[in-house]
């Protein structure tokens, strides 16, 4: 049962993300493709389940036959004992409670196999009430006001992996995001990029090391305390079924007329004032109703009412159009300009206007400054903007 349940959660797995990119599978026409992984998955899934079933008949079979057995040897057994030694009415009776015997054995032997197979279920339950919970959200003794107040960001030797055996991910980091500044983070498939947001938004603690913000140890507080300090655009814009309204604020902060602002610098009012609810208008799951650039200037329109001081790009430019891009650009440059900016990019260039440049490699930080100066030598960072351009020559020959 437990390998049945391992083939099990890819079938439900695959199920869920091909419906939920139904549209992209028939417009690539790649239906029969994907009807094929889900049957082989299926049939997979099938066979161990079949098996399953086999065993615990063939098991059945063979508890009704040792049963029968033992019952016409018992029977044989009454008929040859010499006479008056058993009443008749006692070997009737006798042979009629081992043939319930049998049927009762039978049936608890069945439901024992199906307690077998199910209490792995219990066992994966079990597994879950026994993970480590997250650290608190708030913690009473340590809750500093109006922090922070500059957005200095100092990594000191900073080491992180993601479970207590596994290896390190980031290996020794140690810089400062000074304040007001825009950093990007830049590095090949795997080099830790995505970690260090984590490790700043805490979704993973340090090994060793530490991160410090405005010279508070952001271990040392709630994560709710600060995680509402920061403020995130991811390169997947996610929004909420519900309103217009609650998703630019999902707390309840903010006035109307704050939300109208927000929007006219994002350039959506224009587009909910023409709506019939406005404000009230209604946003369906993931935002399906929605362009992908709209979800995305919703995002931007919540980090505008948040106001905080540090702010992370996750790629927020690379799955919306130029139009977009650009007024996303305009009001991190004029909104954010004391704010302090994390960009982490896939696409080199949009780093280059940068401040400074972190660059990581394996988990490890082998450079770290101003992007011109990085250019000039022969860098890493130099190295991978020219293999950037290199392959946009090829692909631009190519179409």
């Amino acid at each position: 049962m437990r390998i049945n349940g391992t083939t099990k959660a890819p079938v439900m797995s695959y199920t869920a993300e091909t419906s939920l990119g139904a549209v992209t599978v028939r417009a690539f026409n790649m239906v029969d493709r994907f009807f094929g992984n889900f049957l082989n998955l299926i049939d997979k899934d099938a066979k161990l389940f079949f098996h399953s079933n086999a065993v615990m008949e063939w098991l059945i079979l063979r508890i009704e036959a040792l049963q029968y057995v033992t019952l016409c040897t018992a029977a044989v057994f009454l008929v040859l004992l010499p006479k008056g030694n058993v009443t008749t009415g006692l070997v009737g009776l006798s042979l009629s409670y081992a043939l319930s015997l049998t049927n009762t054995q039978v049936f608890w032997t069945r439901w024992y196999c199906y307690l077998s197979n199910y209490i792995v279920s219990v066992e994966r339950i079990k597994q879950f009430m026994h993970i480590p919970s997250e650290p608190e959200a708030i913690v009473e003794d340590h809750r500093p006001s109006l922090w922070p107040s500059k957005g200095r960001i100092e990594l000191e030797d900073l080491k992180l992996r993601y479970r207590p055996n596994a290896p390190l991910v980031l290996k020794g980091i140690s810089c400062i995001f000074k304040e007001g500044s825009r950093v990007g983070v830049v590095g090949r498939t795997g080099s830790g990029k995505t970690t260090l947001i984590s490790a700043l938004f805490r979704l993973v603690d340090p090994a060793s090391g530490r991160i410090c913000v405005d010279g508070i140890d952001i271990t040392s507080i709630g994560l709710k305390d600060l995680r509402m300090k920061l403020s995130i655009i991811p390169q997947e814009p996610t929004l909420f079924r519900g309103s217009v309204r609650t998703n630019m604020d999902p707390l309840g902060l903010s006035s109307d007329h704050e939300i109208w602002e927000a929007l006219e610098k994002c350039q959506l009012k224009a587009t909910i004032s023409t709506l019939p609810n406005q404000l009230d208008a209604s946003v369906s799951d993931e935002g399906e109703n929605w362009s992908v650039g709209q979800r995305q200037l919703f995002c931007l329109g919540r980090v505008l009412l948040r106001k905080n001081r540090i702010l992370v790009l996750d790629e927020a430019t690379a799955s919306i159009d130029s139009a977009t891009d650009a007024v996303l650009q305009r009001v991190i440059r004029q909104d954010f300009l004391e704010c302090t900016v994390i960009t982490v990019a896939h696409r080199v260039p949009t780093v280059i206007d940068s401040d400074m440049v972190m660059v990581l490699s394996f988990g490890r930080m082998v450079e770290y400054d101003e992007p011109w100066k990085l250019m000039e030598s022969d860098s890493y960072f130099s190295k991978l903007v020219k293999e950037y351009w290199s392959s946009c020559r090829k692909n631009s020959t190519k179409t």
